[in-house]
């Protein structure tokens, strides 16, 4: 039976009213619970709160709910399988987003139809919720980064490989394997090839829950989509890394004294690579600072601090006798006759604290 058009206005109104409701409770919750961020949940119980005054001051509760049937509503039985893949906070909240939106603008223009002022009030409050619910999103990324960077242990220096596909299906195998941060490093690429590797490295690490780091190019970083960028003690100095890669994407800095790292920490650096530790394959240096200055940064340095240079299977018992816990690895990994089984060994003795045939 068909519904009087001012019945179908009410329940257009009541639906999209719930939905963006739902959807700010949905984001002042995180906000309030997963980032303890008073200021932004406080902003979207603001908002929940003048819909609701609004919505009370110009629309008769009585005949909305009057015009509610949730039986008889043909758009129960459509189902997206979209809507119900939410495989991590961030989707969450991206979803939510986008219903709050999408629901304001329906309540803005249907209520047109009974108030223009109640429709000015609704539209001032979709653009508060634009801007509340973009720095939750940048807020939310930026909480992922410091989780996933926190449990990492084993941190992989890559080259762009024969191919993008070989690139691609090594970072899927490796990632699989317990590798928890690739970065880009690779100097002999021009800047378009070290780009687009860049772009897919970045989305298929993220696809598989890792980190990808861009070394050196910051430029390349924010373009490409990555979570960072690491510079050594010769490159970009931090300030201007920072103010290119913003304060969402991860500063790392290769350190090669307790000094430098140091300094590195005051210049707001997110981790550090501490090293050489041993000579390795990939590259070679005049001076070894070896396990002491490990020891020296896991009694002083709180940040994320990440042993590099020539360590395998064979050492990596020496590395965590001076209680550092994470690696970053190069040769250990691509040169060996079987990288997968490297890696997870690797990363098992990482995470089981003893040295694993």
């Amino acid at each position: 039976m068909p519904i009087l058009a001012g019945q179908a206005t009410y329940r257009i109104l009541d639906a999209s009213i719930n939905r963006a409701t739902e959807g700010l409770r949905t984001l002042e919750e995180y906000a309030r619970f997963a980032l303890d961020d008073a200021a932004l949940s406080g902003s979207f119980k603001s908002l929940r709160h003048d819909l609701t005054t609004a919505t009370s001051e110009s629309v008769d509760r009585l005949q909305l709910i009057e015009a509610r049937d949730t039986p008889g509503d043909v758009g129960t039985e459509i189902r997206e399988s979209a809507e119900y893949e939410r495989s991590t906070p961030q989707k969450v909240i991206a979803a939510a987003a986008a219903r709050i939106a999408q629901s304001l603008r329906v309540i803005e223009e249907y209520g047109k139809t009974i108030d223009a002022h109640f429709a000015a009030k609704v539209e001032q409050i979709r653009y508060r919720a634009y801007q509340a619910s973009a720095s939750l999103e940048l807020a939310a990324s930026t909480s992922q980064h410091t989780a996933q960077l926190a449990a990492a242990k084993l941190y992989l220096l890559i080259d762009g490989g024969e191919s993008e596909s070989q690139f691609v299906a090594s970072i899927q195998r490796l990632a699989e394997a317990g590798v928890d941060i690739f970065q880009l490093r690779d100097h002999s690429l021009d800047d378009r090839t070290l780009y687009r590797r860049a772009c897919v490295g970045a989305a298929v690490a993220r696809k598989q829950g890792r980190l990808f780091i861009v070394n050196d190019r910051a430029d390349i970083a924010v373009a490409s989509g990555a979570d960072g960028v690491h510079v050594g003690q010769e490159e970009l100095p931090a300030a201007a890394a920072r103010a290119i890669i913003g304060d969402r994407r991860l500063l790392g800095i290769s350190t090669h004294s307790i000094e430098q790292a140091k300094e590195a920490v005051d210049d707001g650096a997110d981790y550090i690579g501490c090293g050489p530790i041993f000579a390795g394959r990939t590259k070679q240096f005049d001076a070894y600072v070896g396990p002491t200055f490990l020891q020296q940064v896991t009694q002083s340095i709180a940040i994320p601090a990440f042993a590099i240079g020539g360590i395998d299977q064979s050492n990596v018992h020496e590395v965590m006798a001076t209680g550092c816990d994470r690696i970053a690895v190069t040769g250990a990994i691509r040169d060996a006759e079987d990288p997968v089984h490297a890696a997870k060994t690797l990363k098992q003795t990482l995470l089981s604290g003893t040295q694993t045939e």
